[in-house]
């Protein structure tokens, strides 16, 4: 089901998560995130503000809350509610997790590197849910179609998982297109995670709709964000 109302400054999951899971993903048209009139748009849809993260293509999850807003790190969670996690991104994935009892949300940060180092698999471990108990969504990234990478970043995902090898696809002498998402959907299976909903986006085709830092060159970013109600239906976007 659809948690919150769209608008064209918001996307809202598609997923079948509890009526407490409540997420969105800004658009373009909120404006950047490192502007202060977009970030007091976003405040307005939020039961708090954001537990913002020093996010560093790592693979490190803690747990949100004011005492590890400005962490180092790329993914986060949360069992208490009306708690927000949040990631910044313009071309990396986002890929929000939520326990199908509402019992914990997460979102992490998944762009090649972190992808490569496991933050997938350290979110799903740190929820501490078992895997067979979580719904995964897959928000807005750079497509198959867009992404070129060399070689070596091919090497660091097969290094991880030689099954890895059906997210690429030659390009060029050395070069290869990537499909985060195909990689992604691999990484949570091999966690246990079996329902998976979303992907099909690309930032960097979708220009009026997404920042995509590989087509323009630009420090704006979007976010995804995840928290639990604390019960009831309300209307946030």
């Amino acid at each position: 089901m659809r948690n919150c109302d769209a608008t064209p400054e918001v996307l809202v999951p598609d997923w079948p998560a509890p009526e407490r899971v409540r997420a969105l993903v800004t658009t373009r048209a909120l404006g950047d995130l490192a502007e202060p009139a977009a970030r007091a748009r976003l405040r307005a849809r939020l039961p708090a503000e954001p537990v913002w993260l020093e996010q560093v293509h790592g693979a490190a999850v803690v747990e949100a809350g004011p005492e590890t807003a400005g962490a180092r790190a790329d993914a986060s969670f949360t069992r208490a509610p009306e708690v927000v996690c949040a990631v910044r991104m313009a071309d990396c994935l986002p890929v929000l997790l939520a326990a199908d009892d509402a019992s914990a949300v997460s979102v992490a940060h998944a762009g090649w590197r972190g992808l490569a180092a496991g933050v997938i698999e350290a979110t799903v471990a740190a929820i501490g849910a078992p895997p067979a108990r979580l719904l995964a969504w897959l928000g807005p990234a750079i497509g198959p179609l867009a992404y070129e990478v060399g070689e070596e970043v091919r090497a660091a995902f097969l290094a991880r998982d030689r099954a890895l090898e059906a997210a690429f696809a030659p390009s060029r002498p050395g070069h290869w297109r990537l499909d985060l998402y195909a990689a992604a959907r691999r990484r949570l299976a091999a966690a246990g995670v079996e329902r998976v909903f979303g992907g099909g986006f690309c930032t960097y085709a979708e220009a009026t709709r997404f920042f995509s830092w590989r087509r323009e060159r630009t420090s704006a970013r979007m976010a995804a964000l995840v928290w639990l109600a604390r019960g009831g239906r309300r209307r946030l976007a």
